[in-house]
């Protein structure tokens, strides 16, 4: 979603983008038009075949058709690593001379390192990903990530920008009737994002409360989370409602806090959607926007663990003066600091200067 709001944004402000993507919609493909530019909501797109069906995304049509291009660009700007058309399409761009700016967006962290196929991670870091990375320029979307990604790569230059994210267009009146805490896990429903850390916390709250979950992921996962609630009594008190796409705002604005307890997020899009709705947030410190919601005071931090969450969430549920204010206050707040034109004219110059440099060295 960022990615498509990048580059939409981009589009309006008279920059010349062209997006080059993959079929890919988890284990089955898009059904569209291959090798074919079309427009989309302004933005010039090619789809191209993948030939594998895993997260590897191997696409030869792709690489072939950057391969053929690639010097029709200024820069080439690169979202997420370890698959292989994000990793080939730099040797590409680097070979063509061409800069490369790479977004990793969470998945050059620490955490990512040690979580799946690690071993296998590493070896291509230290054969081909290391000498990439530190050719490029990177984008960070946080302070917190930049700090992770300095102790893996030197790149030629870091650049600190948030993501797009689309904002609530209104904010709803919330009704407070004071009893029960309206508590709200809004995400992908993945082991990353800690919603088991969440559910083995609530037998520790003390306050009235109801929990709702919002998101949808591998089902035999979600039976697995089930069954805590099942086995710890709180079952009657949760409330699974699935992936929520049109009425995401609502479905926010309708809760008094909204939990992310994740083991790591370079960002944390649902963090920025929740406060300009109007809903306060508790966070993990492992989460990216950890320092923004700090200094602004929109919500609160807390551990990845079951105590350090149920005591929080105790605390926030005596303190129902400081959540009706940052539900006040934080949707001005948001707006300001995410306007979609401010954050286009910093790409911009992120993208300026890495031109500026690129024909200084040349």
């Amino acid at each position: 979603m960022s990615v498509g709001k990048l580059s939409e944004e981009l589009v309006k402000a008279g920059v010349d983008v062209e997006v080059f993507t993959t079929t890919a919609n988890g284990a089955t493909e898009l059904p569209l038009a291959l090798n074919q530019s079309a427009m989309l909501e302004g933005v010039k797109v090619t789809y191209f075949k993948r030939i594998t069906k895993d997260h590897t995304h191997l696409s030869p049509a792709l690489l072939s058709a950057l391969w053929r291009n690639a010097k029709q660009y200024d820069v080439i700007h690169i979202h997420a690593w370890w698959n292989l058309v994000s990793v080939l399409s730099a040797l590409i761009a680097f070979v063509k001379r061409v800069p490369v700016i790479i977004s990793p967006r969470g998945t050059l962290s620490a955490y990512s390192f040690d979580y799946k196929n690690s071993g296998l991670k590493k070896l291509l870091h230290s054969i081909l990903g290391k000498p990439l990375l530190n050719s490029s320029y990177i984008h960070a979307t946080s302070p917190a990530e930049q700090h992770s990604l300095a102790k893996i790569t030197k790149p030629k230059a870091f650049f600190d920008i948030p993501n797009f994210v689309s904002l609530a267009p209104s904010v709803k009146q919330k009704a407070d009737d004071g009893t029960v805490l309206k508590l709200l896990f809004f995400s992908r429903i993945d082991e990353k994002k800690g919603l088991d850390i969440l559910l083995h916390a609530l037998p520790h709250i003390t306050k009235p409360y109801h929990l709702t979950i919002a998101g949808n992921g591998d089902e035999s996962y979600i039976d697995v989370l089930k069954k805590i609630t099942h086995y710890n009594g709180t079952e009657k008190k949760v409330n699974w409602i699935g992936f929520q796409h049109e009425k995401k705002f609502n479905v926010l604005a309708d809760h008094d806090l909204m939990v992310l307890p994740s083991h790591n997020e370079n960002f944390g899009n649902v963090v920025i959607e929740s406060l300009s709705a109007g809903t306060p947030v508790l966070i993990s410190n492992e989460v990216g926007l950890a320092d923004y919601v700090l200094n602004k005071q929109l919500g609160w931090i807390c551990q990845t663990n079951p105590e350090s969450i149920a005591g929080t969430i105790n605390q926030i549920a005596d303190d129902r003066q400081k959540l009706q204010q940052i539900s006040t206050d934080a949707p001005a707040i948001i707006h300001a600091d995410f306007d979609d034109d401010k954050l286009a004219q910093r790409y911009i110059n992120m993208y300026q200067q890495v031109i500026n440099k690129t024909s200084k060295q040349r």
